[in-house]
């Protein structure tokens, strides 16, 4: 049916195109040029008026279907080439596209007012470009700053928001999650209990690394990379954090690690790390840039342990030195115990001799009581 109406209107731009072809010929204008004493009757002029428009009606009703085919492909062509590019991008460079041309057209209208450019169609000529060029320019600068627009605006939103509840403003840098932190999970409870404030912002090249670790042979790996797809898909889910493209940030495209690459957006952003990489900690200290570190957080709020403290363990393992055993407490710290290797396998009562807290972990060293 659709064919049809598409063919029955192509058909009736023939007959358009025909009569306005027609309206041409017999133009008094055109048969001057031609020559002197050139001219058609009314009849005349209406005989070429109808043969013209009946016959591109007949070749644009036959070539219909020929359209409508290399139509159907481009519009494909089209859909496919937009498959990747995100939502945001699309409306972002459509609206700069509009407002390119609306300047366009004030200035073209500013262009054809002038005499001297009148000459030889040049005000038309002059008015095509500048509709090309600032149209062009205003979607390239949209796509380029329209993430940086999303965020203020997200910003001022959710400080409106807050403001209207009669809550403190306060700014917060943005949050740009690592792609450890989200492997590791915990991210999603800690932002579950609010205690993380400001944008949270997913870079598009941490998703590209979390695929390729779910793609990887490793099986080790593969299972890693699909529970940080799992924790990110959750994440996007529940708090409708979308992924943010750097394609505009020019600053990121000679950077191959990603890392690297993490910290240099902090430092565009304005904002903070999140991850549990100890390495990435070490070199974002050197540079300067604000991490949090989910393992110190995780170690902060673990049970206080102190010296000369006396408690049960299960001993699990040898230790790396001669004579130590290796326990665990729930929460998962480690504690090595001096003597301990003939009673693994064992519970025991043990006296904590000293902590040793890293960024790393925590670490406690007992003896056996009695000893």
């Amino acid at each position: 049916m659709l064919k049809k109406i598409f063919r029955y209107i192509f058909t009736l731009c023939g007959i358009l195109v025909g009569y306005g072809v027609g309206s041409l010929v017999t133009s008094p204008g055109l048969l001057q040029l031609i020559g002197e004493g050139i001219g058609f009757s009314e009849a005349q002029t209406g005989g070429v008026l109808a043969v013209s428009a009946i016959l591109f009606g007949f070749i644009f009703y036959n070539l219909a279907p020929v359209f409508t085919r290399h139509g159907v492909k481009v519009a494909k062509n089209i859909e496919a080439d937009l498959q990747p590019i995100p939502a945001n991008d699309i409306a972002t460079g459509s609206i700069g596209l509009v407002i390119g041309l609306v300047i366009a057209f004030f200035i073209s209208q500013l262009i054809s007012s002038i005499e001297i450019l009148k000459f030889a169609y040049l005000n038309v000529v002059l008015s095509v470009l500048i509709y090309i060029f600032l149209g062009y320019l205003g979607m390239s600068v949209a796509q380029k700053k329209g993430n940086d627009l999303r965020v203020q605006f997200v910003g001022s939103a959710k400080k409106n928001l807050r403001a209207g509840k009669g809550g403190k403003l306060r700014d917060a840098s943005p949050k740009i999650l690592d792609t450890s932190v989200i492997i590791d999970g915990r991210i999603a409870d800690i932002m579950k209990t609010g205690f993380i404030e400001g944008d949270i912002v997913i870079p598009s090249f941490v998703l590209v690394e979390l695929r390729h670790i779910a793609d990887s042979s490793d099986g080790l790996k593969r299972n890693r990379g699909r529970r940080g797809l799992d924790i990110l898909n959750k994440i996007q889910s529940d708090y409708g954090i979308e992924i943010y493209n750097t394609d505009s940030e020019k600053a990121l495209e000679a950077i191959p690690e990603v890392d690297v690459k993490l910290l240099k957006l902090a430092q565009i952003m304005n904002g903070k790390v999140v991850t549990n990489d100890y390495n990435l900690n070490k070199v974002a200290m050197i540079q300067g840039v604000p991490v949090l570190n989910i393992n110190e957080l995780a170690n902060t709020l673990k049970p206080v342990v102190l010296p000369g403290e006396a408690m049960q363990l299960f001993l699990v393992k040898e230790g790396k030195e001669n004579n130590q055993a290796v326990a665990y407490l729930d929460d998962g710290t480690m504690i090595v115990v001096e003597d301990g290797k003939r009673h693994i396998g064992k519970t025991v009562d043990v006296m904590v001799t000293s902590v040793l807290q890293t960024s790393a972990g925590r670490m406690i060293f007992a003896r056996l009581k009695g000893k």
